[in-house]
């Protein structure tokens, strides 16, 4: 006898899926037919409830974070010197003290490259794990751009916990000009796969998030009653009106809803409520908090957070904001860049791990690419996307582990090349999608999700 199959016979999450899967064309006879077919999966699939994704923005130096050249010439290692961590033979540069003492947590990939050397397409194809057609500078988003990683994981495994599947935060990623990034939303899936941009100030609390915050005059009941006359106007509206993009708005409008009854998802935002030794810990600025906003996000069930560094405190240095240290790499790096990101990105992995939240949340810190072997005239090094570091916790990868190499000279890899369609393939993997399947898109197409990407054996197994 078959079992019926109804609200009863499939959870909450179960039953966002099929609605997302429907919206691409998967009916649920086929979703349940694609279930009984699945091949059986290694212990490491779905190990990851969710991921915190540290995206240092503007391209980390390799050679002064995680894969110092101590050996190579004084003119390229630069000034400062490896130190050792937790895991004996591996050495991360010198102004990475606290990150060196959770490396036993950490697996790090030495030989990350995209060949690309403009922090925009360079940054895209990072972000989705597929190559951009364009390797210029400043190429807008376009409506053919593929969806980001952070918009995969939102759409084909939202959360049965919050509203919010999937959010960038304290802002989206741009270049001088307010050129902003492509491959950062939903790309040629519309605007329901987009990822939640929150553009915030974790600092100031309360916090404000525009458009997700209720009035102070605006209560729970005075708000379902304009949530039921909005519905009662769309319901006449789109009875003569049939389009993809009035679809999208009315499934944005009820995310924006379910976000304001979600006494969870709000309280997450509500940092005032940590102690002030832990706000302390992850540091008194807009990373800091960001990452700590993260961490409480995922705890209220966010399946991945996004966290862009922000562009404030380097509007001093023309010409190079963030960590685009194009001049006076060291200093910008001694005093400013690598102090906040290492004792930020040590406090989460710490924290995570005290609360028994490391084995089920993935964390990544990356960027667009790393920088020259050689500096410049301007004590700087430039853009450099042939080979950079990746530093992962969490999710059961493993730690004190180093994947790949570069050469001598920080230049090039030189074992294990690994490309950023295997990097995308091992997060899908450990969230629980398979990275050699396919969706559907708007005209019904099947689509691989991954490049030909296939995850890093040492980090999901064999």
């Amino acid at each position: 006898m078959v079992a019926p199959v109804g609200p009863g016979a499939l959870s909450r999450r179960e039953w966002l899926r099929v609605g997302g899967l429907g919206a691409l064309g998967l009916s649920l006879p086929g979703l349940l037919k694609g279930n009984e077919a699945a091949p059986k999966r290694i212990a490491s699939f779905g190990r990851a409830k969710s991921c915190i994704i540290l995206f240092l923005s503007g391209g980390p130096a390799q050679h002064e974070t995680f894969d110092p050249k101590p050996d190579a010439p004084a003119e390229l290692r630069g000034i400062f010197r490896p130190i050792s961590t937790t895991v004996p033979g591996m050495q991360f540069c010198e102004l990475l003290p606290h990150t060196a003492k959770i490396a036993h947590h950490l697996a790090v990939i030495r030989s990350m490259h995209t060949d690309i050397h403009a922090h925009s397409t360079s940054g895209a194809y990072m972000l989705t794990g597929y190559e951009p057609l364009s390797k210029a500078e400043n190429v807008p988003p376009g409506p053919s751009d593929w969806p980001s990683i952070s918009a995969v994981v939102g759409a084909m495994q939202p959360s049965d916990r919050s509203p919010l599947s999937s959010v960038t935060l304290p802002d989206e990623l741009y270049n001088d000009g307010h050129i902003v990034w492509p491959g950062q939303n939903g790309g040629f899936m519309g605007s329901t796969w987009h990822p939640t941009l929150m553009k915030c100030n974790p600092l100031q609390q309360p916090m404000h998030i525009e458009g997700m915050m209720l009035e102070q005059s605006m209560t729970t009941l005075r708000l379902g009653e304009r949530y039921d006359l909005m519905r009662q106007l769309d319901h006449h509206f789109s009875r003569g009106v049939h389009s993809n993009a009035v679809t999208e708005l009315g499934d944005l409008q009820q995310k924006a809803f379910d976000l304001l009854h979600s006494d969870a998802s709000r309280a997450a935002f509500s940092l005032e409520n940590e102690s002030a030794a832990i706000r302390e810990a992850y540091g008194i600025h807009k990373f800091g908090q960001s990452v700590l906003l993260a961490r409480r996000l995922v705890e209220a069930g966010t399946r991945l957070v996004q966290v862009n560094w922000p562009r404030e405190g380097d509007k001093e240095v023309k010409g190079s904001p963030l960590w685009d240290s194009h001049a006076n790499n060291a200093g910008r790096l001694r005093d400013v860049l690598c102090p906040q990101f290492d004792r930020t990105f040590a406090t989460l992995v710490e924290d995570l791990h005290q609360r028994g939240l490391l084995n089920e949340t993935l964390v990544v810190a990356m960027g667009e690419f790393g920088r020259t072997p050689k500096h410049n005239a301007n004590g700087g090094r430039d853009h450099w996307g042939s080979v950079f570091s990746v530093a992962l916790a969490g999710a059961g990868t493993g730690g004190g582990k180093i994947i790949g190499s570069s050469d001598r000279m920080g230049a090039q890899p030189e074992e294990r090349p690994v490309r950023p369609a295997d990097l995308a393939a091992t997060i899908f993997h450990l969230l629980g999608i398979d990275p050699s399947g396919d969706f559907l898109d708007p005209l019904q197409r099947p689509r691989p999700i991954t490049d030909s990407g296939v995850a890093l054996k040492e980090l999901v197994g064999v």
